[in-house]
């Protein structure tokens, strides 16, 4: 790699005047250090402090031994109680999709850097399996010396090692950056993210998005703290989370209604209404009457788990953890049992501004099912509530049964003879 782009390349410690990372320098400072015990000027400060300790531990600059000290079975049982992998489907949205097109793996570690999950570019994956770099690996400093996720953990600080600024030579043919994830709620430092790769992962624009990625993944941490204490401290109580898609689109939580935006509001509908799950193709079929990518999708699903947390569960295929409620459901469940009142009475436009096909289907059909019931019913109480709402106003047929339905003379009647008239003068024109 060229000067200039190791120039690009400098991660939080290497903003210091005089510092060099290209490949030349910094192999030949790794020598003499190697020689000496005591890095020569010019090598990032982090990264000669960790030279340092990892000289210290004793790690074999030629053989280094990252520990695995789990089994399998044992291993997976692990990564599924820790606290970050409620929070991979966001990590393999916003990087690891991404990463197997880019050339780059992408790592996640618990606190003392055991690899829970290494995933990514498959040809990449064969080469960092051969360093060692695999899942229930221990990548501390103290195994394998200076590596972005081990140092990251011993700095409590994001970082970048390039090339040769690893400790380990089997390692320097690589590039990584790691930071810490810190629970948001205490600060305890739960593990790291980390981006390993070849020429790509040495530039500035990897380290800034897994930056990006850690405050985004602490984010939906500190989210998903917050529905659990709501969900835990209303246990016992009515439905818990319920969304209201009849009309201005809303989601209720014990905490307090929280508004949605269109998108996530279709978005958690269609879910609601597909509860064995929806892959990122089916779901942008289902939201745009056009083209819609797998990429922007996925971008929504992503800012959706900051609004609602625990609420979706992982990403492939994406769905809900739990059955959410609408109120396009009660109004169901109203018709169901013969209501048909109550159900004219709950019932408006399901989200109206909506042109989503999946959301225009839905909004179609039940509007249908309302209609008919109240046909059906010829109850003049819910006739005259279905015409005054927007999708009876100029329903011919709701009017004529109203006609039929009011006592004569009543205001009822009188109003749908009028109506029927206006609706029989603009179909003569």
């Amino acid at each position: 790699m060229d000067r200039s782009a190791i120039s690009v390349a400098r991660g939080d410690g290497a903003r210091a005047a005089g510092v060099r990372r290209d490949s030349r320098t910094v192999r030949a400072a790794y020598e003499r250090f190697l020689g000496t015990g005591e890095p020569p000027g010019g090598i990032d400060p982090v990264v000669a402090d960790s030279w340092r300790r990892s000289l210290r531990s004793g790690v074999d600059p030629d053989t280094p031994h990252p520990q695995v000290a789990l089994a399998d079975a044992e291993l997976a049982a692990y990564r599924t109680a820790h606290p970050l992998a409620a929070v991979m489907p966001v990590v393999r949205e916003l990087v690891v999709d991404g990463a197997a097109d880019d050339g780059l793996v992408v790592a996640v570690s618990d606190e003392i850097g055991r690899l829970l999950w290494v995933e990514g570019n498959r040809r990449l994956r064969g080469t960092v399996d051969r360093v060692g770099f695999v899942e229930g690996a221990v990548w501390g400093e103290e195994s394998v010396g200076t590596n972005a996720p081990g140092t990251a953990l011993a700095t409590r600080r994001a970082v970048q090692v390039i090339g040769a600024e690893h400790y380990a030579r089997p390692v320097q043919e690589l590039s990584c950056a790691a930071a810490p994830v810190r629970d948001p709620r205490t600060g305890r430092v739960l593990g790291v993210l980390d981006v390993t790769g070849r020429r790509a992962a040495a530039t500035h624009v990897v380290l800034s998005l897994v930056k990006a990625t850690v405050a985004t993944v602490e984010r939906e941490l500190a989210t998903r703290a917050a529905t659990a204490s709501d969900l835990a401290s209303h246990a016992a109580g009515p439905a818990l989370v319920d969304l209201r898609v009849l009309g201005r689109p809303v989601l209720r939580v014990p905490a307090g209604d929280r508004p949605l935006s269109l998108r996530h509001a279709e978005i958690l509908l269609l879910l609601a209404e597909h509860p064995r799950g929806l892959a990122a193709d089916e779901l942008a079929v289902l939201l745009h009457p056009g083209e819609l990518s797998d990429v922007t999708v996925r971008a929504e699903v992503s800012r959706l788990r900051h609004v609602v947390g625990a609420l979706l569960a992982g990403s492939r295929p994406y769905r809900l953890a739990r059955p959410l409620r609408t109120d396009a459901d009660d109004v169901r469940a109203a018709l169901a049992t013969g209501d048909v009142r109550a159900a004219v009475d709950a019932y408006a436009p399901l989200l109206p501004r909506s042109v989503a096909p999946g959301v225009e289907r839905l909004r179609a059909e039940l509007s249908a099912e309302v209609r008919a019931a109240v046909l059906a019913a010829g109850d003049p109480d819910a006739l005259d509530a279905w015409v005054r709402g927007a999708d009876g106003a100029d329903d011919h047929a709701a009017w004529t049964r109203l006609l039929a339905a009011a006592p004569a003379g009543s205001p009822q009647a009188v109003r749908a003879r009028a109506r029927i008239a206006l609706l029989d003068a603009d179909l003569a024109r």
